[in-house]
């Protein structure tokens, strides 16, 4: 487990920073508790500084996960959000949409939002925004990222994609294999 290079963290800010805009400071200097990233792996953790000290002492090749796993770099280290990230984004997300009780298995299953089961959306929204999807009970389903903005989506008709869908809840039944480290990197 190392601290992320420069390039790194500029990539992991930049996708956090499209789902909390300016929150991200809150992410990053947090009062409560300090926290940190780092990477194991290929994987990026946001771990508690107090839990990443007492980590030291663990063998490299004996550590499973640490924190909390925000997401991982690709095979051309390019960042990509897990659905981990999803309570971080959640408590800080700038743009939200709220999916209607009868679309909330087709999101979770991995489709894009459509129009129809379109909710409730935050105002001003631009389209190509990172947006946080939750169910009608305010509980997070997942997130993505808004195809159309808020005054667009108004116009579109019932089957037009408001949401392209990037991770959900429903993933760690899908990709339960992926999810654990051991099995496929």
């Amino acid at each position: 487990m190392r601290p992320l290079e420069e390039s790194e963290i500029q990539q992991v800010f930049e996708k956090l920073f499209k789902f909390v805009g300016k929150n991200l400071k809150n992410i990053v200097d947090r009062a409560d508790q300090p926290h940190c990233f780092r990477l194991h792996k290929k994987r990026v953790y946001y771990v508690r500084e107090d839990i990443m000290k007492r980590a030291v002492s663990v063998a490299r090749d004996q550590l499973v996960s640490l924190g909390v796993c925000v997401g991982k770099f690709t095979h051309s280290d390019k960042f990509r959000l897990t659905i981990g990230a999803l309570d971080l984004l959640a408590a800080h997300a700038k743009h939200k949409m709220w999916v209607k009780p009868t679309s909330e298995m087709s999101f979770l299953y991995g489709n894009h939002l459509l129009k129809s089961g379109l909710g409730r959306i935050t105002e001003n929204t631009p389209a190509n925004q990172g947006v946080v999807v939750y169910s009608m009970s305010d509980v997070p389903l997942g997130f993505g990222v808004a195809a159309k903005s808020t005054q667009d989506c108004r116009k579109l008709d019932a089957s037009s994609i408001v949401a392209f869908h990037q991770a959900d809840v429903g993933e760690y039944l899908r990709a339960e294999d992926d999810m654990v480290q051991g099995k496929k990197e």
